[in-house]
């Protein structure tokens, strides 16, 4: 009987370690599918802020881009249209020394090129004229350089044809002479 009730005490503990490792084999199984459930939930929620981010810059990319189109759309036009601004103000500097009344074409080139200035300043269209201030190369571009006594070395001297802003953004830079 001895043998038997040594063996009935075997018997449960033996079966309690069974269960222990049978349950323990499952809670490790378990506790590492967690983890790599956390995982990858940890990587699809990384992707999902990157996504994210990425709409983000997309969407204020696309509104500047937008802005951009709207605020520089007149650029090619402009461009278009400074020869004849150029054009009658070489025609007004030309004759500006001729003795004429009131009344005579002069005037009327004169009146137009003045509409012209205003039209186009309306549309936010400004021009660059620098003389006598010192050469910027994000505005200006130097045809030649003269010696001048009078003037700064690094100061435009003449203009040989005025630039233009559309916006504060240089749509034709100012061709000048610059003193040496």
């Amino acid at each position: 009987m001895s043998s038997k009730a040594h063996k009935a005490s075997d018997t449960p503990e033996s079966s309690l370690d069974e269960a222990a490792t049978t349950e323990a084999a499952p809670n490790a199984e378990l506790q590492q599918q967690l983890a790599a459930a956390e995982e990858k939930a940890n990587q699809y929620w990384e992707r999902l802020l990157r996504l994210q981010a990425e709409m983000d810059n997309l969407q204020r990319r696309v509104e500047r881009d937008v802005a951009n189109a709207h605020k520089y759309a007149l650029e090619k036009f402009v461009l278009e249209l400074l020869p004849i601004v150029d054009t009658l103000e070489r025609a007004l500097a030309t004759h500006s020394d001729d003795e004429s009344g009131s009344g005579t074409l002069l005037d009327g080139v004169s009146l137009t090129l003045k509409m012209f200035h205003a039209g186009l300043e309306k549309f936010g269209v400004q021009q660059v004229d620098p003389m006598g201030q010192p050469f910027n190369p994000e505005l200006h571009q130097a045809v030649s350089t003269q010696v001048d006594c009078d003037a700064k070395p690094g100061t435009v001297i003449s203009v040989l044809q005025k630039g233009y802003l559309l916006n504060s953004r240089l749509v034709r830079p100012a061709l000048v002479v610059v003193s040496k």
